[in-house]
């Protein structure tokens, strides 16, 4: 399997060819891929989760493991924030009503769990900001200006005004999130149903697509969806997991991938 930039002989690297010619369009997740906002969420559920584990160690006098990076990647990273409360509290043993969405932010149920992540995760973004990856940027451009659609998606409900305020929702001809998959009832992530979605948007067969993810749970649901090929990027150093849920290729950054036509055609 690929993964990162070819070493040559002489020292000098060369970039992993992606052949434009076997697709027609590229489905890209927001965070972590195109925004530098999945930092924000995993920071933000550290301090939700590990609030609570302590509030709950003082009333049950049981001493619980705090939530770390490891947590995050395996059970919250990608998914709906629903589903990534109950993913996180089922590997600690640990149930909750789910509640509903309209839970005032706190402890009691999964729903008030989520929304004080939520709550948390908005204050970050407005005392912040947000930054999108240029090498992304670059690569998107690079894309359309190939004839290539492209389409994004993200489990966050906030994924269009992110997009809006960093001025570059014009880069997508598609744009499939939180708000969007709740209103059609789509499963989360692993399920690919929110990858087709978009590819159905774009208006391409999924084996005439890629998907560019870093998200564990993102590219599972690529591999799943029988996607042309999932580039996984490995923000985190967990390389080798990403392969084992299905990246095809795995590079630290889209600028390691080079746009190549197919050279049987020439």
């Amino acid at each position: 399997m690929i993964s990162g930039r070819k070493q040559l002989r002489d020292g000098r690297t060369t970039k992993i060819p992606v052949l434009v010619d076997r697709i027609d369009g590229v489905i890209f997740d927001m965070d972590g891929v195109v925004t530098d906002t999945a930092r924000l969420h995993a920071r933000c559920w550290k301090r939700v989760f590990d609030e609570y584990l302590r509030a709950r160690s003082d009333t049950t006098g049981d001493t619980l493991r705090p939530f770390d990076e490891e947590d995050y990647l395996r059970y919250v990273d990608g998914k709906p924030r629903y589903d990534g409360v109950e993913s996180f509290l089922s590997s600690r043993a640990i149930t909750l009503e789910h509640g509903s969405s309209s839970d005032p932010p706190g402890y009691d149920t999964v729903c008030a769990l989520g929304n004080l992540k939520d709550q948390d995760f908005e204050r970050a973004v407005r005392e912040e900001g947000v930054a999108p990856f240029e090498s992304t940027l670059t690569w998107l451009r690079s894309l359309r200006s190939l004839g290539i659609s492209t389409a994004l998606i993200s489990s966050s409900r906030h994924a269009k005004a992110i997009l809006a305020a960093v001025g570059i929702a014009d880069l997508f001809d598609a744009i499939v999130d939180g708000v969007d998959a709740d209103a059609l009832g789509l499963p989360g992530k692993p399920d690919p149903a929110i990858f087709l979605t978009a590819a159905r948007q774009l208006g391409i067969a999924p084996s005439r697509a890629a998907v560019v993810e870093d998200a564990l749970s993102g590219v599972e649901a690529g591999h799943r969806g029988g996607f042309s090929f999932v580039i996984g990027l490995d923000r985190r150093s967990h390389a080798d997991a990403l392969r084992r849920h299905g990246a095809d290729i795995v590079v630290g950054d889209l600028s390691d991938v080079e746009l190549q036509a197919d050279p049987s055609e020439d």
